[in-house]
C-alpha cells in the first residue's frame, strides 16, 4: 500500500515540475516573440558569450570535438567556432518562435534559397519512397516546417522529449505545416507502411548508435552510425538525399543545401551495401559541417567508445 501511496506522490510530483518547467518555457517564447529578431539576434550574442566565458557549459566536451575534428586550428579558432554555435543555438530557438508568423507559403522565397531545387523536387513526386538525411546541423527544426510549407508531408523519427508537455508543444510547431513524428521505438511497423506507400522519411544521421552498429570515418576518426538509415534505403529501394538548412547571415534567411543525393537502383559496388552507405552519408554530412562549423551541435558526445575487436576466423571468412 505504502509502495502505491508513494508511487503516487512520485508520479504528481514529477507532473507539476514538468508542467512547471513548460510554463517557464512558453513564458520565455513569448518574451522572444515580443522583440524583433534583430533584437534577438544581439541577445544571442550575449547569451553565448556568457555560457562559453562565464558558465563554460559543456566546454570540456566541445573542446575536446573541436580538437578531434580540427586538430590543425588553434585554440583561438576553436573558441571562434564554440562561441559562434552558442549564438547559432539562441538564434535557432528564436527562429522557430517566430516562423509561424512570418513564413508562409506565399513569402517562402523571401526567406529560403534552394539551389537545387529541381533534383529534390524531381525525387520528392517520384513514386518510391525517399529518405532524408540531415544531422545535428543549421536549423533542422525549420527544415520540417520548410519542406511542408513546400507541399511535401514527412515523417521525422525522434525521440520524444521526457516532458510530455513540452513533446506537445514542439511537435505541434513540427506538424503545423505536415511534418508528422515517429518515435524513435516502437515505430517499424509505421515506417514500414509509409515506405510501401511512397512517403518521406527524415532521419537525423549523426547520433552515436553503441559498438554493435557500423563504424564509419567521420572527421578523420572512427564514429558509430546507425544502420537503420542505409537499410530502409536499400529496402524500399529509396532515393535518399542528405542536406540541411543552412542559416545566411541575417535570421530566418536559410539556404536550403543539398550535399548529395543518390538512387538505390543506380549505384553499385560500396554503395549498395549498409557500410558503403553509412559512409556515403556521413562524409556528406561532414562535408555540410565543415562549410558552416559554428552551425553544428558541437556539445553532444559523437565519437563514444571504440569499434569492438572481431574474431580473427571471422576477419579471415570475411576476407576471403
Amino acid at each position: 500500500m505504502r509502495g502505491k501511496e508513494n508511487n503516487g506522490r512520485f508520479h504528481l510530483a514529477k507532473n507539476l515540475s514538468d508542467y512547471a518547467v513548460y510554463l517557464l518555457v512558453r513564458l520565455a517564447i513569448c518574451v522572444v516573440q515580443m522583440f524583433p529578431l534583430s533584437a534577438c539576434q544581439s541577445g544571442a550574442r550575449g547569451a553565448a558569450w556568457l555560457l562559453w566565458h562565464g558558465i563554460k557549459l559543456r566546454r570540456s566536451v566541445i573542446e575536446e570535438n573541436l580538437r578531434t575534428a580540427f586538430p590543425h586550428d588553434s585554440t583561438d579558432q576553436h573558441a571562434r567556432i564554440a562561441l559562434g554555435m552558442w549564438q547559432h543555438l539562441f538564434l535557432m530557438v528564436a527562429e522557430i518562435a517566430h516562423a509561424p508568423r512570418k513564413v508562409h507559403r506565399t513569402n517562402w522565397r523571401e526567406h529560403t534559397d534552394f539551389p537545387r531545387r529541381r533534383d529534390m523536387v524531381q525525387r520528392l513526386l517520384d513514386t518510391r519512397p525517399v529518405v532524408i538525411l540531415s544531422g545535428h546541423f543549421g536549423n533542422f527544426e525549420i527544415g520540417g516546417y520548410l519542406m511542408g510549407l513546400h507541399g511535401f508531408p514527412t515523417h521525422t523519427i525522434a525521440r520524444p522529449l521526457d516532458n510530455p508537455y513540452l513533446d506537445r508543444f514542439v511537435n505541434r510547431f513540427r506538424g503545423a505545416t505536415g511534418q508528422y513524428m515517429l518515435p524513435k521505438s516502437g515505430s517499424s511497423k509505421q515506417i514500414a507502411w509509409l515506405l510501401e506507400r511512397g512517403g518521406t522519411l527524415v532521419l537525423l544521421g549523426d547520433q552515436s548508435a553503441g559498438a554493435k552498429a557500423c563504424w564509419v570515418d567521420f572527421f578523420g576518426r572512427p564514429a558509430s552510425t546507425h544502420k537503420a538509415v542505409a537499410i530502409f534505403t536499400l529496402s524500399g529501394q529509396a532515393p535518399t538525399i542528405v542536406c540541411g538548412v543552412v542559416r545566411k547571415g541575417q535570421p530566418l534567411r536559410f539556404e536550403m543545401r543539398v550535399a548529395d543525393l543518390i538512387d538505390p537502383l543506380e549505384v553499385d559496388g560500396e554503395l549498395g551495401t549498409v557500410m558503403g552507405l553509412a559512409q556515403w552519408y556521413t562524409a556528406c554530412l561532414e562535408c555540410l559541417i565543415r562549410s558552416a562549423p559554428e552551425q553544428y551541435w558541437w556539445v553532444h558526445r559523437r565519437w563514444k567508445g571504440e569499434p569492438r575487436k572481431r574474431p580473427a576466423r571471422r576477419s579471415q571468412k570475411q576476407a576471403a
